[in-house]
């Protein structure tokens, strides 16, 4: 039996992101991919495998030909916002077993120009085939659904809104220390909960940007990280999970199945909530981020509420830093966004960050990470626990 090896992440990278009017989703692809092999200083040969989703009809072929990549290994699993962490956990899976020595993730999206130059309208809903087609005829919009599951926690728990606010408060607080982020005034509760109402009980703030932009992540096998020019972050454990179709299929609307993936991902990793450092969570809602919180462990079912008051997720100050460069909520949200959360988790773990560095007690270098995606609507989660080299 073939010993399997370690996998580190070697190469990260953003395309240009925010407002990016004159360039095309393969653009941010290429601009995203050549920077995270410039960032490893790994040749474009050695990648042998790629994975990629959401663009083109026969996703990863036409980005890896764009690219100009012959690659042995493929993945477009697409399962919405947790996609990238899931297609990390087949690419080291395939890279410790030996199918591939180093794999490009790469994602980009011009969702923001792409409106505003009236070549497509806001995705209100999936479409109205399988189980969908008895809820999308009714109105009951992507952002209805995550509302819906909120409103539900508050009235089982006593979430407030002002707690839910905090979420937002404090993304833009970390956000105001990232000079690449979109949205970086500060805010306060009062005047997100002032906000234009979206869907009760969100207003505005509640939500994600929408913006344009791209991501790559460059995952090798051990034998080649004495070959890369930046430390790396090793892939500890991860974890996926799959939970319904339709919210009529929903057991629990504030149970997510990062319930699932985090801990599966935590157990293979070898390492218990209490011990990360920071975390890196999809929050296309600020309710996305309270009930992970819950999912992955940092703290009791029903106590995400309390969990997220007195800025504990602040990079500044906060007992837990969540979304350090200010997540969807006040970075960047071009589509997809689980891969953003993976460069952010390396960079933080590398040192990279300046301003918004995290630092451990004494002022160290953070050791060990999580990034949780969330796809559709709860629908799915991937879960990647990861470690300073």
């Amino acid at each position: 039996m073939v010993a399997r090896r370690k996998v580190a992440v070697v190469g990260v990278a953003l395309s240009d992101c925010g407002r990016v009017n004159d360039a095309t989703p393969y653009a941010l692809h290429a601009q995203a991919a050549r920077r995270a092999l410039a960032d490893a200083g790994l040749d474009r040969s050695l990648v042998d495998g790629f994975a990629s989703a959401g663009l083109g009809t026969l996703a990863p072929v036409e980005v890896a030909e764009y690219l100009g990549l012959r690659p042995t290994w493929v993945d477009s699993t697409s399962v919405g916002g947790s996609t990238w962490e899931v297609m990390a956990a087949h690419a080291a899976d395939a890279i410790a077993a030996g199918h591939a020595r180093v794999v490009l993730l790469a994602y980009g999206s011009t969702a923001r120009a792409d409106i505003r130059a009236g070549r497509r309208t806001g995705t209100l809903s999936f479409g109205a085939r399988g189980p969908l087609q008895f809820e999308a005829p009714y109105g009951h919009t992507l952002i209805a659904k995550y509302a819906m599951a909120a409103r539900r926690h508050m009235i089982e728990y006593g979430t407030t809104i002002e707690q839910l606010a905090e979420v937002a408060v404090q993304a833009r607080a970390n956000a105001a220390l990232n000079p690449e982020a979109m949205s970086r005034t500060p805010v306060t509760v009062d005047e997100v909960l002032s906000g234009p109402m979206i869907a009760d009980p969100f207003t505005k703030l509640h939500c994600c940007l929408r913006s344009d932009g791209g991501a790559a992540v460059l995952l090798a096998a051990e034998e080649y990280v004495r070959d890369c020019r930046t430390s790396p972050v090793w892939v500890l454990g991860s974890g996926e999970s799959v939970s319904h179709a339709a919210m009529s299929g929903w057991p629990d609307f504030t149970v997510s199945p990062a319930a699932v993936s985090g801990r599966l991902a935590f157990a293979r990793a070898g390492v218990r909530p209490t011990e990360v450092d920071f975390a890196e969570i999809y929050d296309a809602f600020t309710y996305m981020t309270l009930v992970t919180l819950e999912d992955l462990g940092f703290c009791g079912k029903g106590e995400g509420g309390a969990f997220v008051e007195k800025g504990r997720l602040r990079v500044e100050g906060g007992a837990l830093p969540v979304n350090t460069d200010g997540g969807g909520l006040s970075a960047q949200h071009p589509g997809m966004r689980g891969l953003f959360l993976l460069v952010e988790a390396v960079r933080q773990l590398r040192g990279e960050c300046g301003q918004r560095q995290v630092r451990r007690r004494g002022g160290a270098l953070p050791r060990l990470a999580v990034a949780s995606g969330t796809g559709g609507w709860f629908c799915s989660s991937g879960t990647v626990v990861l470690a300073a080299g």
